[in-house]
């Protein structure tokens, strides 16, 4: 089949109108698996394919795109930098958007593929035609690439911060068009993920200017289009940069958060929710949210109704932020931290080991690996192994195989027994006889299967 496909190609090379034949290779293409044209990639001539764009014919145009869309899936990146640059060209200027969205494709694998990127950075000619190309269009593709090749170092944020297409991008931003405004601000989040990127920002009053519209977000009926956004670009920059200098700069971020906690309206509460858990992922980070003192506390007993309560997807997000919450790696804990986890764990409701397995016993894999997830997260810390070993049936709980049944279940579990089994102090609090049987089960594995023993009865034939 690939054979066919390579020699209807050479026949399309050859000829000026090559109608029937591109009808015929693109039925051909249809059935031809990837692998197999991969195999072949190196004997695909497409610079005829790309020529054949440049005619204003419609269905030769449509049969081309549909065509190249398949083949180029078979091309390495890093061979469509290198030997397709001045069709890539072509293609972003061309009038027909079909064109553009191919081009634009291909330049966001070769964007995201760390050799090939390099061919456009070493060649600031074509890096900056790309970004004026791009430029010329409004397309949220053509944006999300901009932010991708800003994102890539200091010299690509340059070229297209000259261009004056991040600037139209912020202005956006800030501009009166709610919905473009959430667009643009998830795009202005993945380039505050780099270092020059958020310095960018910072230089640009950027941030400040976010800041200001989450002030005033209250007297806009419809903050709702982009708040979620806003708050989620200041969770993110606060743990690549510093929670407390954030939150302290920017203290309209965590009252905004708090605030979202009380809203009646799940997106928000969830936003907030994941918010908090990006928050407190690391340690400075909960120190920050253990300075907000008795509003904290009273947060985390939300978390827990709503874990307990809400729809599946926000009790599974409430409870990933648990887990965010309360893991402290071992080399981090000291005695106040620990002090701190554990008045946290007891504000999330009356009983929390009793909710959490409640929840774990629900017939929803994702839930049960959800609330196996929030046990693993304080399975290192002694308080939590005293809570478990008093509490009944719970050791049994966690040596039993037989409540799982998937293998994301069967996992989960597992992360669990060896984050018990791993600890110095669950020796002395579970006893000597349960850990040995913690590193048994840490050593059969996660999927092992208790074989049935079968006795000989004499006679039963």
């Amino acid at each position: 089949m690939a054979a066919q496909a390579l020699a209807l190609l050479r026949e399309v090379s050859r000829l000026e109108a090559p109608l029937e034949e591109l009808r015929a290779l693109q039925s051909v293409l249809q059935t031809v698996p990837l692998s197999e044209l991969r195999e072949q990639a190196a004997e695909l001539r497409l610079g005829p394919l790309f020529s054949l764009l440049n005619e204003n014919h419609r269905e030769q145009t449509t049969l081309c795109v549909s065509i190249l869309e398949r083949l180029l899936q078979a091309v390495e990146p890093v061979h469509v930098a290198r030997n397709l640059r001045v069709d890539l060209q072509r293609g972003l200027t061309h009038s027909n958007d079909s064109v553009k969205i191919l081009t634009l494709s291909q330049v966001g694998r070769i964007v995201e593929n760390s050799e090939a990127v390099t061919e456009i950075l070493n060649n600031a000619e074509l890096l900056k035609q790309i970004v004026y190309c791009i430029g010329g269009d409004n397309l949220s593709v053509a944006k999300a690439l901009i932010v991708e090749i800003s994102s890539v170092s200091p010299e690509s944020l340059n070229y297209c911060t000259t261009s004056g297409l991040v600037t139209q991008l912020l202005r956006e931003l800030t501009g009166e068009d709610v919905l473009v405004r959430a667009t643009c601000v998830e795009m202005v989040t993945s380039l505050a993920y780099t270092q020059h990127g958020r310095q960018y920002l910072s230089q640009e009053g950027v941030i400040d200017q976010i800041s200001n519209i989450i002030v005033g977000a209250d007297s806009d009926p419809f903050s709702s289009f982009y708040l979620p956004g806003f708050v989620k670009f200041f969770g993110n920059l606060a743990i690549m940069d510093s929670p407390q200098q954030i939150c302290e700069r920017y203290p309209v971020f965590v009252e905004k958060v708090f605030e979202m906690t009380e809203s009646q309206d799940p997106t928000m509460i969830g936003v907030a929710v994941d918010t908090i858990g990006i928050l407190g992922s690391n340690v400075e980070g909960k120190q920050v949210l253990q300075k907000t003192g008795t509003r904290f506390e009273r947060l985390l007993m939300k978390i827990g109704y709503q874990a307990k309560n809400a729809s599946t997807e926000l009790k599974i997000r409430c409870l990933d932020a648990i887990s965010s919450i309360f893991y402290i790696p071992p080399e981090q804990q000291t005695d106040d931290l620990l002090r701190m986890t554990e008045s946290w764990f007891s504000s999330l409701s009356r009983d929390p080991l009793e909710l959490f397995r409640g929840i774990s016993n629900q017939p929803f894999p994702e839930l049960h690996c959800a609330a196996l997830k929030v046990f693993t997260a304080i399975a290192n810390q002694p308080w939590a192994q005293k809570l478990m070993f008093n509490s009944p049936g719970f050791v049994e709980y966690v040596m039993d195989r037989s409540v799982e049944h998937d293998k994301a279940s069967k996992d989960a579990k597992y992360e669990l027994v060896k984050a018990l089994a791993n600890s110095k102090t669950v020796a002395e609090i579970f006893g000597n006889p349960n850990y040995l049987r913690l590193r048994t089960y840490l050593s059969e594995g996660p999927y092992y299967v208790k074989p049935i023993s079968t006795t000989a009865v004499e006679g039963a034939e």
